[in-house]
């Protein structure tokens, strides 16, 4: 899920939608507007799921996409090497991650742990 707003009333802190990915916005430099356009925003951020940094420049008063993120608990089911099959607490909805050796290492059959869920796609916090 995702929604519209104005690049204007992003902050720092808060996610936006690039290349169809959602990122953590870093940091953001507004120009003044000039004699023949309006002032132009810079979008720093780095994407959530890949860690890619990513950058756009835009009207403040253009629209873009904001990621609805949600953080949520899982139930860890059963661990097979780095694959991981988990359980969301609330809508017992069942799914598998890849994690790396040393997360699955602190991970075990029965215990919670909070995961970030947004555009359909989940990563352990």
């Amino acid at each position: 899920m995702k929604e519209q707003t104005e690049v204007g009333k992003l902050k720092e802190g808060r996610y936006v939608v690039v290349d169809d990915e959602p990122c953590r916005i870093v940091s953001i430099a507004t120009s003044k507007p000039g004699k023949h356009g309006a002032a132009k925003s810079r979008i720093d951020c780095i994407g959530i799921f890949d860690g890619v940094k990513r950058s756009i420049v835009q009207p403040v008063s253009a629209k873009v996409y904001v990621p609805v993120v949600e953080r949520k608990i899982a139930q860890v089911i059963s661990i097979a090497g780095t694959t991981v099959q988990f359980m969301d607490v609330k809508d017992f909805e069942m799914f598998e991650l890849n994690v790396t050796a040393e997360e699955a290492a602190g991970l075990e059959p029965g215990k919670e742990v909070a995961y970030i869920s947004s555009l359909g796609k989940k990563k352990l916090e």
